[in-house]
């Protein structure tokens, strides 16, 4: 069970790991429609797919694959209604970088549901 509190960030959860991971695998390979083709994962909107590409483009960085440290400073804290993710994002030439992405995640029944929400610098 994912804790609820609105108080404080917590470490993003395990079992919530590896969808975030192929999540950002996409966001790598600049295939935003594979996203919403991730298990428990909403389709992106048109919208959303336009600002993230805009803010990655802007950064003027390669995004990379999430190494295990990325775990180590991305959080989430609960919202009332849904956790609110924050996944740092590495790239090529810096590591640890200044963007981020934010995922919505909604209980459904016995699982969860992913939003992706935007990438911004954070």
């Amino acid at each position: 069970m994912v804790t609820k509190d609105e108080q404080k960030e917590l470490p993003i959860p395990v079992e919530w790991r590896q969808t975030l991971h192929a999540v950002v695998e996409c966001l790598v390979k600049n295939d935003h429609h594979s996203i919403g083709k991730i298990q428990l994962v909403s389709k992106l909107s048109e919208a959303t797919s336009i600002q993230i590409n805009s803010y990655i483009e802007d950064y003027d960085e390669e995004l990379i694959s999430l190494p295990e440290d990325a775990w180590d400073s991305s959080v989430y804290v609960w919202q009332r209604g849904y956790w609110e993710v924050l996944v740092d994002l590495w790239t090529r030439n810096e590591g640890h970088s200044d963007l981020v992405l934010s995922v919505r995640v909604y209980e459904e029944q016995e699982s969860y549901r992913f939003e992706v929400q935007m990438v911004c610098v954070f």
